[in-house]
């Protein structure tokens, strides 16, 4: 007991080597975790990014299909990067009768815009963010007695174009039902 009592008692504090030492391996595994914590951090941010610009992409494609299914029309004919749709009285457009879909950016980020009445620009309703490519449109014309109108939509998103593995592309072929065969 007494042996006890003296090591408590005694006064002698750590040296500067073992303080130096705790304290370099505790900033190592401190460093590592932070490491962790930022790269975890990273691809989450990353993961949200692409979720939401698939996400975005995929309710685009449902947009224009509802709008070209009550199409009677489409212009230009072939690849574009902006198609005007013709929509009759007839839709739930509320008086609508141009809707503008334009593919607006540069270089790998091109941003999917929707207007109606007017010429789309970027100032338009945006739809769909992350397109890699500005062509995203390929109309077909009708032919007489053999096939309506057909709207190809090619949309390539990637919110991220150093990371080609992450690419996401959306396509569909979309008949207008208001085109006369011939």
């Amino acid at each position: 007991m007494r042996r006890l009592l003296r090591q408590v008692r005694r006064e002698d504090g750590t040296s500067l080597i073992e303080l130096v030492t705790v304290m370099l391996v505790l900033s190592t595994i401190l460093g590592a975790l932070t490491t962790a914590f930022v790269q975890g951090m990273n691809a989450e941010l990353h993961t949200s990014n692409r979720f939401r610009s698939q996400i975005n992409a995929g309710m685009a494609l449902d947009r224009l299909r509802k709008d070209v299914h009550c199409a009677s029309a489409i212009t230009p004919t072939g690849a574009a990067t902006a198609i005007s749709l013709t929509v009759p009285s007839g839709c739930p457009t509320a008086g609508v009768t141009t809707i503008n879909w334009c593919a607006l950016g540069s270089g790998t980020r091109y941003t999917l815009y929707r207007q109606t009445s007017v010429t789309c620009t970027s100032s338009s309703k945006p739809y769909a963010d992350y397109l890699t490519s500005s062509s995203v449109f390929a109309y077909t014309a009708p032919v007489q007695d053999v096939s309506l109108g057909t709207l190809h939509v090619d949309l390539p998103v990637n919110p991220d174009p150093t990371k080609p593995a992450d690419a996401y592309r959306l396509t569909d072929d979309i008949v207008l039902r208001n085109t006369l065969r011939g």
